[in-house]
């Protein structure tokens, strides 16, 4: 993958910003589809748990080209989405999310990131190994439509 563009910015994520981040989710066939109430819950700051949201911005486009959102249960955390528009995949954004996301965590006192991703989603689970994270489990037929198992992962920070 490519480094970021000099042009892209990461920054946390706004109400403003729901509508992009939306229409992110929905053209992805295997991200999760969250009603906007959880986005905005997501950005609330008393919500329990306390979440991190950020996206990342290509100013030049003028718009939101990925974002990722994370759960806070100190010294753990739950990736609980990253997704880049499928215009803006393959040149790293996803990577520099991450990196950014992770950075925010270990300012919150988190030192572990766990998550679960699709059986079938071979693309997320690369993406996962690469960055480090490890196989911990399955959860059998967690996903519906269609029905598939969960693979769970977890990094260390």
């Amino acid at each position: 993958m490519s480094s970021l563009p000099p042009s892209a910015l990461i920054r946390r994520m706004t109400p403003a910003d729901l509508d992009r981040v939306m229409e992110i989710a929905e053209s992805l066939r295997d991200a999760p589809q969250w009603p906007r109430c959880a986005y905005l819950a997501a950005l609330e700051p008393e919500a329990a748990p306390p979440r991190i949201a950020m996206v990342v911005e290509e100013p030049a486009a003028g718009m939101v080209a990925g974002f990722a959102v994370a759960s806070l249960l100190p010294p753990e955390a739950e990736l609980e989405m990253i997704a880049v528009a499928p215009a803006a995949q393959r040149r790293g954004l996803a990577r520099q999310l991450f990196f950014s996301l992770a950075a925010e965590l270990r300012t919150a006192e988190v030192f572990g990131i766990m998550l679960e991703v699709r059986a079938a989603n071979q693309p997320a689970l690369e993406f996962y190994r690469q960055l480090g994270f490890v196989e911990t489990g399955h959860r059998p037929r967690y996903y519906h439509d269609p029905v598939e198992d969960a693979i769970l992962m977890r990094l260390r920070l």
